[in-house]
């Protein structure tokens, strides 16, 4: 664990691979809950590190930081959702064959599994998706498309994420579902939240 002060009130946390990451971002929200952690306006995780904004006094939590033991993320933390899945997505065949399967085979992979949003980015409630064990992991396509329809189910990589709105993106489609990721008429505005475990279910509608 390494921190780096940016401006006056934050902290900028970096850590060495996405398991660390969730574990620290866990670890920050139980003190949080629990009033052991100084007063934080923004707690932002990314891949490898974890943003602390609004802080009276970054250097010295950096220093508290460096006491802390931060014990290994369980599948029990945080908070649960399910999202219905259509799997009709067009790479669902090849993602099938990277994996020695049938196609059909794919959505009881998939839903035997728990996700955990790692991160948030690229658009407007696009979550970032840990859980695919490393043999399920996927290249990117080669030839990224100019649109992918809102509310496909991708993968790439380590990752697992559902498309809220159409964008060109070179992950491999492999359902899709009817789920409003992102609504700014809503509280919160996005579905999916740092630390939320996600559990797709097959819809046969």
């Amino acid at each position: 664990m390494r921190t780096l002060p940016v401006g006056e009130r934050a902290l900028l946390v970096e850590l060495d691979a996405d398991g660390e990451v969730g574990a620290f971002h866990a670890e920050l929200l139980r003190r949080r809950a629990a009033g052991t952690l100084p007063t934080v306006r923004e707690i932002v995780p990314a891949a490898r590190t974890v943003l602390l904004d609004g802080l009276d006094d970054p250097r010295a939590l950096a220093v508290e930081l460096a006491t802390w033991t931060v014990p290994p993320l369980t599948a029990a933390v945080g908070a649960e959702t399910e999202i219905r899945v259509r799997y009709d997505g067009p790479d669902l065949a090849e993602v099938a064959g990277l994996w020695g399967v049938r196609p059909e085979e794919v959505p009881e992979i998939i839903g035997g599994l728990v996700f955990r949003v790692a991160f948030c980015g690229f658009a407007p409630g696009f979550g970032y998706l840990t859980g695919l064990p490393e043999h399920r992991h996927v290249k990117r396509r080669a030839t990224p498309r100019t649109a992918v329809p809102a509310g496909s189910l991708a993968l790439a990589g380590p990752y697992a994420g559902v498309y809220p709105r159409s964008s060109p993106g070179g992950w491999q489609l492999i359902g899709t579902t009817d789920a409003v990721l992102w609504d700014p008429r809503r509280e919160p505005a996005a579905l999916l939240a740092p630390g939320t475990q996600v559990h797709f279910i097959r819809d046969a509608g």
